[in-house]
């Protein structure tokens, strides 16, 4: 039986591997993994390359403001817990009122960070729109939410339907919140496979003044996080 050589092994990976200019030629357009630009952006981008076929019914279960949507050409409903920022529609993220496979595409996009420094309200509502408190009880932030949320989501998602989380992890009663595994772990639990994560650099982190020690890396980014309702991600 012939063997091939090492170097004959090497020849026949670079032959198999497709040229600059055949993929400058394709219509594939990878995403990077770290991210510099801004979420209408990268938002866009994502619509255009995970989706098996171009979505015709996204929503966005947090739109506030509607502000990653800001300038881009995409049909959604916006929905929102607080009626003051006049989304499409008004309701619980965790109690959506649509039909079993309603959406092509879900957007969620959470607080993410307890209130901090001198804001001892510990309530998102003036800051987030959100008419919900984040109680003691739960470490005074949202995870919480996640797997009421991911539940719905699974359910008003088709086959194949996509799930998009921006999320990030952040520093709380010293002690790292891992908030990004969390989402990961309840979007498991209820039947996504997470496929992909992308690393958006913030502009600058959070620094409180009475952070003069503080042993931690500043959070200087956060997670673009891909689930898809199915058994595979390819």
């Amino acid at each position: 039986m012939s063997r091939m050589s090492p170097t004959d092994k090497q020849q026949k990976l670079l032959l198999e591997v497709p040229s600059p200019e055949k993929l400058r030629d394709s219509n594939y357009d990878p995403l990077p993994s770290i991210w510099n630009g801004d979420d209408a952006e990268l938002l866009d981008k994502m619509l255009n390359f995970y989706p098996r076929k171009k979505p015709k019914d996204i929503l966005d279960a947090t739109v506030n403001g509607g502000r990653i949507w800001r300038g881009l050409d995409w049909n959604f409903i916006g929905m929102d817990i607080d009626p003051a920022q006049n989304p499409d529609v008004v309701a619980d993220n965790t109690d959506m009122p649509f039909d079993d496979s309603s959406f092509d595409v879900v957007v969620y996009d959470p607080p993410h960070i307890p209130n901090q420094g001198k804001d001892r309200s510990k309530d998102f509502n003036t800051r987030f729109g959100l008419t919900r408190k984040s109680p003691k009880e739960e470490g005074y932030n949202f995870s919480f939410m996640f797997p009421p949320f991911t539940r719905e989501a699974y359910r008003v998602l088709r086959r194949e339907g996509l799930l998009l989380c921006k999320i990030a992890d952040y520093i709380h009663n010293h002690r790292y919140q891992w908030a990004h595994i969390e989402l990961v772990r309840a979007a498991q639990e209820v039947g996504f496979k997470a496929c992909d994560c992308i690393i958006k650099i913030r502009k600058g982190p959070i620094v409180d003044p009475r952070w003069r020690v503080a042993h931690h890396a500043r959070r200087q980014h956060v997670y673009w996080l891909v689930f898809r309702k199915s058994d595979k991600c390819e």
